[in-house]
């Protein structure tokens, strides 16, 4: 029998959405109102809401399947394409598309084609091998492998089976682990076309036999170790970073349940606009990012970006990115990055936002140069980003 297709109920990032009473089932509404109420504001319909269900994202982008037969779909406020691009930057994927190949018109699209790529590279890695390793592993044999353990056998003389000590070579390590629980994830969120879950389970399928599924988070995949023989790996756990990054828990019970996919969109315009800095840092400077700053032993901050002196290392810029559908900047983000500022000694406290402000900033606050500026994401990301630094630093971009 043919499973129906779910109802969608579409929203936009930051946009409120009316719908008429009759057309969202009360138990969605609690389920909405009880387990995305971090992502999703609900009101339910009343006489102050004219009898109809209003529904706004806070910020965030992507599927959230309330039940089988009902899905949200927020569509992020960024064009398609551009939000591709801030995610290739974001993770350091580089992946090399020829030129005007990216026609993604919606965010599940956009999943899948990055799942397609992590599926057909995954399955040419196994055509060519899995990166093995060696394990440490002791257990008992009736042979001699390895370090015999003496102390063990002299304690048990007539046990004919010896402890040993040794190193084994094995495709079952976190490397490929990482690989397979990302691709289970993917089988899991449903929104993957059939001529791309096909590929999917093929490529689950050609480590399932090598590897142990065991579940990952996304810090699993930062800072791991490459080298001539995984260098291409690298990839492969950047792919794997964007899709732990933004799956969440089911809330039922059974791992049939399809997992939402949701993109946190301030923290992705953060992550952006660092990795595009560094990737194009004005001539002089470099990039720090995630600065911690100890107030006491009790309290620290993390401040987005610093952009500091090549040369003697001092702070020139202290930089908060902002991705807030607003139109002036709110007094708690000055009094935040001024602090920032102060503990660092530096005169320059930038607040950057996705979208020019109707009121924009800039004051002092004492000797600190306290603004607003705009990395735009309606444009061409490169343009906007060259702007953005013009608009920075004046007198280099002249």
């Amino acid at each position: 029998m043919k499973r129906e297709s779910p109802q969608i109920i579409e929203l936009t990032e930051y946009k409120s959405a009316s719908f008429e009473q009759d057309s969202i089932p009360e138990s969605v509404g609690q389920k909405i109102h009880n387990n995305y109420d971090k992502e999703i504001d609900i009101e339910f319909p009343t006489f102050k809401t004219k009898y109809q269900w209003h529904l706004k994202s806070k910020g965030r982008a992507g599927n959230i399947p309330i039940s089988p037969e009902f899905h949200i779909a927020i569509s992020p406020q960024v064009p398609i394409n551009n939000l591709f691009g801030m995610i290739d930057y974001a993770y350091n994927l580089n992946i090399k598309f020829p030129q005007g190949s990216i026609q993604c018109q919606s965010l599940q699209q956009s999943y899948e084609k990055l799942a397609n790529i992590l599926a057909h590279k995954i399955l040419e890695r196994c055509r060519k091998g899995l990166y093995r390793d060696y394990l440490f592993k002791a257990e008992r044999l009736a042979y001699i492998r390895g370090r015999v353990d003496l102390r063990s056998a002299l304690q048990k003389p007539w046990d004919v089976k010896l402890k040993c000590h040794y190193n084994e070579q094995t495709g079952d390590i976190e490397e490929n682990q990482i690989l397979a629980w990302t691709l289970f994830i993917i089988g899991r969120s449903g929104l993957c076309r059939e001529s791309v879950s096909s590929t999917v389970r093929k490529a689950f399928h050609a480590l399932q036999g090598f590897v142990t599924l065991k579940p990952f988070k996304s810090k699993a995949c930062i800072d791991r170790n490459y080298h001539r023989l995984n260098e291409d790996y690298q990839l492969l756990h950047a792919l794997c970073r964007f899709f732990l990054d933004n799956t969440g828990p089911s809330h039922e019970k059974g791992d049939r349940e399809m997992l939402p996919f949701l993109i946190d969109m301030a923290n992705l315009y953060e992550q952006f606009v660092a990795e595009w800095l560094k990737a194009n840092t004005p001539k002089g400077f470099f990039v720090k990012q995630q600065h911690r700053v100890t107030h006491d032993q009790n309290y620290f901050d993390r401040i987005d970006l610093l952009l500091c002196d090549i040369v003697t290392s001092k702070v020139q810029y202290v930089l908060d990115t902002k991705y807030k559908a607003t139109d002036k900047v709110a007094s708690n983000d000055i009094h935040q990055i001024v602090a920032y500022a102060n503990a660092l000694n530096c005169q320059n406290a930038i607040l950057v936002y996705p979208q020019n402000l109707k009121q924009p900033l800039e004051i002092k606050h004492g000797d600190i140069r306290v603004c607003s500026l705009t990395f735009s994401l309606d444009r061409d990301l490169n343009e906007a980003g060259k702007t953005f630094l013009a608009s920075l630093l004046p007198n280099t971009f002249s």
